[in-house]
């Protein structure tokens, strides 16, 4: 007997985008639930989807609120939210009120999916608990408190080891630099703090920290670590 098909619901008040991810979604063995607007999409939350897609430009309920009022029903559901190119606050605001990732229009379907499968995996973990994660040949023991590269044990300062700590909960999601300067500092607003943690946690973990291959940078926006494997 095989599984049940995952259930995404698809939020767009544009009948060729819907029609577009219907057909690409589908193809992938992905049962699709469709809303054109805020209301009807409130209304299929009770069939509960296991992804959203949300597009932030509806007609009826302006899209932040929408993303709010789903986030008050359903705080972990992942949520994918389709925004037009260089609506850079749009798409800070939208993570900072839960969304996990972001796309800009027009997308490629390859992307969508890839960046679906890193939001389901990022609920998995949260649910899980890993306590060993691990991405490439990056490994964090969150047990131990043991970071390594391949063999080679890593040694970070406390806050260093706070900031990657923080990334592998969140892996493979988005996170704006707001809610990382929350998460690791009280009262701290200067997102230059951030920059230079990051920059001192890339040198010791990145074999070039220039060309970053798991703490990458969402310009504009924050950083995201590579997805586990």
């Amino acid at each position: 007997m095989s599984a049940a098909p995952i259930k995404v619901l698809v939020i767009d008040d544009e009948p060729p985008i819907r029609k577009l991810l219907r057909m690409g979604l589908s193809t992938q063995g992905y049962e699709i639930l469709e809303a054109s607007n805020g209301k009807m999409a409130l209304e299929l939350l009770a069939q509960n989807p296991a992804l959203i897609v949300l597009d932030l430009g509806l007609p009826d309920i302006q899209g932040h609120e929408l993303l709010r009022m789903i986030r008050g029903r359903n705080d972990g559901v992942p949520i994918v939210v389709l925004s037009s190119r260089g609506d850079e606050a749009g798409k800070v605001q939208a993570l900072d009120l839960g969304a996990d990732d972001y796309l800009t229009k027009p997308f490629g379907m390859d992307e969508l999916l890839a960046r679906m499968r890193a939001a389901l995996r990022h609920q998995l973990q949260v649910h899980g608990e890993r306590p060993v994660f691990r991405s490439g040949d990056l490994s964090v023991d969150l047990v131990r408190r043991i970071v390594k590269v391949g063999d080679k044990d890593v040694r970070l300062s406390p806050k260093e080891y706070e900031l990657l700590r923080v990334l592998v909960q969140h892996a493979g999601k988005v996170l704006t630099h707001r809610f990382l300067l929350k998460e690791l500092w009280d009262e701290l607003t200067d997102a230059q703090y951030l920059r230079v943690y990051v920059r001192q946690l890339r040198q010791k973990i990145e074999a070039d920290p220039e060309r970053p291959q798991f703490v990458l940078t969402e310009t504009g926006i924050g950083y995201r670590l590579r997805a586990p494997d």
